[in-house]
């Protein structure tokens, strides 16, 4: 009897039991990837090399290079609320820094042609904080900005947000479909956009310091960037630059 109870038949449990230790022992094989995304990530900031890689800061959002010295970012909610912050700011910034040079190179035109007070200085400066000036523009215009802003802010808040795979100032415009569809295009306009955004929030601080220092428009002080290239060149041969 004993000998013949080596060719019994296994039970259905002594089966499931090998089937369950079968696969919990393969458990672990699917958490591999994982680690090894979490083990490629450097361990000092792309940024600042002297610097830990602040652990928020993953690499997944366009134009990350781990930089957060005062550690605003605790956790991927923070981030993706600073990233929201970060992009809006940064078009903000590109209409400005687009638009000030812009209003210094025809605002005392278009003012003739309407039969309006323009808004510029007598030294060319644009009106701004700064500058002063701000009382001369129609309480019209910051109605309607602050309502428009409101408008997409809203917008933003309570629908764009809301869509599956909502990535931050995602808001759908796209009137001219340039922005590409396949991933790596997309992933290309989305890192021009903020570097385009940071160097624009620079440009613009830039723009109203210089101009408080030196008391001079930006398309006075630096007409290269502004002006065509004949006129330029006459204005430095009248000003002495060329002799």
């Amino acid at each position: 009897m004993a000998s013949a109870s080596a060719f019994v038949t296994p039970s259905a449990s002594s089966t499931r039991s090998t089937v369950a230790v079968q696969m919990s022992e393969e458990v672990p094989e699917t958490a591999e990837p994982q680690a090894s995304v979490s083990a490629s990530l450097p361990a000092m900031s792309q940024s600042m090399p002297f610097m830990a890689r602040p652990v928020a800061l993953d690499g997944t959002l366009a134009g990350d290079v781990g930089f957060d010295p005062l550690g605003f970012a605790k956790n991927s909610d923070d981030l993706l609320k600073y990233r929201e912050a970060e992009v809006k700011h940064a078009r903000l910034a590109m209409l400005a820094a687009a638009g000030w040079p812009i209003s210094e190179l025809f605002d005392s035109k278009i003012a003739s042609i309407l039969g309006l007070a323009p808004l510029l200085q007598s030294d060319d400066r644009a009106p701004s904080i700064l500058n002063g000036g701000l009382g001369k523009v129609s309480p019209i215009y910051w109605i309607a900005c602050v309502a428009g802003a409101a408008a997409i802010d809203l917008y933003g808040i309570t629908q764009a947000s809301k869509k599956a795979g909502y990535t931050p100032g995602d808001l759908g415009f796209d009137p001219l479909g340039v922005f590409p569809k396949d991933k790596d295009g997309q992933e290309w306009f989305k890192l021009a956009e903020i570097k385009n955004g940071r160097l624009a929030m620079i440009a613009i601080t830039a723009f109203a310091v210089q101009e408080l220092v030196s008391q001079t428009g930006v398309i006075n002080e630096t007409p290269l960037f502004f002006k065509p290239i004949g006129e330029t060149l006459h204005e430095y041969a009248n000003s002495g630059y060329i002799q």
